[in-house]
């Protein structure tokens, strides 16, 4: 836990609401020459060359892109990527680039073996570095909810945390407890998802000797446990009912009544609690008392998923692959490969992933990690088809693209696996291209309902 809280105090930055003025866009430099970076180059005058050397005073270093190698320009919103006749080319969100390419989506930028990100306001990473411990990487988009975290920790005693499988709500309720006013307590994690029907009682208020069958001796719950630090009830959504009206008695009175027992004990208890859902959306459900919400539901803290802190991947790749081995590289590709995935299983399924390709790239005796290390299912959403291996990154050629959503009448999901593409790809390159799907159709009524098409 000790690492968990020196990374935290490290990336605090006090008084942090967000930047004040006007956005600054610009491109944010993320890795480079087998390693990751953070550079932040505004635009001037609306526009950018990149190339090896000084550039807005961020130094490149790569032997593979050219003096001048490409322009990065945007105007009223779109982006435009032009190349300027480098020797090893450009790519745009995986495409090579011929000329130029604009479009309002446009993503990723690499050139040579530099990867830069276009973002619409550049203040956050001026303001804020990534910050890398043992425990946790931090950028700037998930160092925002680590604020929230600190204030809730600072002046109350609960907090609720959302966010997708993997985006690390766990280490948010670790950082709750160390920001706390007793840190040195006890921190009790309970997967309550995991507990079989029938015995969340006993297990979160304990029970008294000869309460059930079998209960031989008095046995302490997780409320107890948790007596002077903090309590992590994730997955709280799925606790039933009877349950849940008992934790809110523990919340309201600060004391637990364990099965069996005829009087109440006091307890001291911090609660962190989360979900993958939201829990207004529960309580709609009748799923979740409203009462209870009302008492755990706020504060609420968002974790944004992996896909929306692209600053921290690169670091990410980099320490999975040193724990495989310290001597191994990390290649450009694999980055952008990384950079362009969805993973629905954010922070825990890239580690995983990576250190896979680490394992299949010293297996082939190879010195650097790259793309073909890594897995055609990984960072996809399940159930999509992968891109065939060939296609990983790179998409078909435009007529072939035009043709297969021809052959689908417009609809970009059955494009998208006829292509073996995810279907939020094709859109992306849609939406670069400037091309309406409903342009393909034959049936002239679907253009009066564009939610058909996707």
């Amino acid at each position: 836990m000790s690492d968990v809280t020196e990374t935290i105090d490290a990336s605090h930055v006090p008084g942090a609401g967000g930047p004040a003025g006007a956005p600054v866009p610009g491109v944010l430099l993320v890795f480079s020459g087998h390693e990751p970076l953070g550079g932040c180059i505004p635009l001037r005058d609306g526009a950018v060359e990149l190339g090896r050397g000084a550039v807005g005073g961020v130094l490149i270093e790569d032997g593979r892109m050219s003096r001048r190698h490409a322009r990065v320009a945007r105007a009223r919103g779109v982006w435009t990527v032009t190349d300027l006749g480098s020797r090893n080319g450009t790519l745009v969100d995986g495409q090579a680039v011929s000329g130029e390419v604009s479009g309002a989506a446009l993503r990723l930028v690499r050139l040579g073996d530099s990867i830069f990100v276009l973002c619409d306001d550049l203040r956050p990473f001026q303001a804020r570095h990534v910050e890398v411990g043992p425990a946790l990487v931090a950028g700037a988009t998930l160092r925002g909810a680590w604020d929230d975290i600190e204030r809730a920790a600072r002046f109350g005693d609960v907090l609720h945390v959302t966010g997708e499988s993997g985006s690390g709500k766990e280490l948010a309720a670790r950082a709750f407890h160390q920001m706390g006013p007793r840190p040195g307590g006890p921190f009790v994690a309970v997967n309550c998802a995991a507990i079989p029907e029938g015995v969340a009682e006993r297990l979160l208020f304990g029970a008294r000797k000869g309460a059930y069958s079998g209960a031989a001796a008095d046995a302490e719950g997780y409320v107890q446990a948790a007596d002077g630090g903090t309590l992590f009830l994730d997955e709280v959504g799925e606790l039933e009912p009877g349950v849940q009206a008992k934790l809110l008695r523990v919340l309201e009175t600060r004391e637990v009544l364990a099965l069996g027992a005829s009087r109440p004990t006091r307890v001291d208890v911090r609660l962190c609690s989360a979900t993958h859902r939201s829990l207004r959306t529960l309580v709609a459900e009748k799923r979740f008392r409203e009462d209870l919400y009302f008492r755990l539901g706020r504060p609420q803290v968002d974790l944004p998923p992996l896909r929306e802190r692209a600053e921290e991947i690169p670091y990410l790749i980099d320490r999975e692959v040193r724990r495989v081995d310290g001597a191994l590289g990390v290649h450009a590709s694999l980055v952008e490969a990384c950079l362009l995935r969805h993973w629905p299983g954010n922070v825990r399924e890239l580690a995983a992933e990576v250190r896979d390709a680490a394992r299949a790239a010293l297996v082939a005796g190879a010195t650097v990690v790259d793309v073909s290390r890594l897995s055609a299912h990984a960072g996809q959403p399940i159930g999509a088809e992968p891109p065939p291996a060939s296609q990983s990154v790179a998409l078909p050629s435009r007529e072939v693209i035009e043709e297969a959503l021809r052959a689908a009448d417009g609809r970009v999901a059955t494009a998208a696996r006829a292509l073996h593409l995810h279907r939020t790809q094709l859109r992306r390159w849609l939406a670069r291209h400037g091309i309406d799907p409903r342009s393909f159709s034959s049936d002239p009524r679907q253009a009066e309902a564009p939610e058909d098409l996707i």
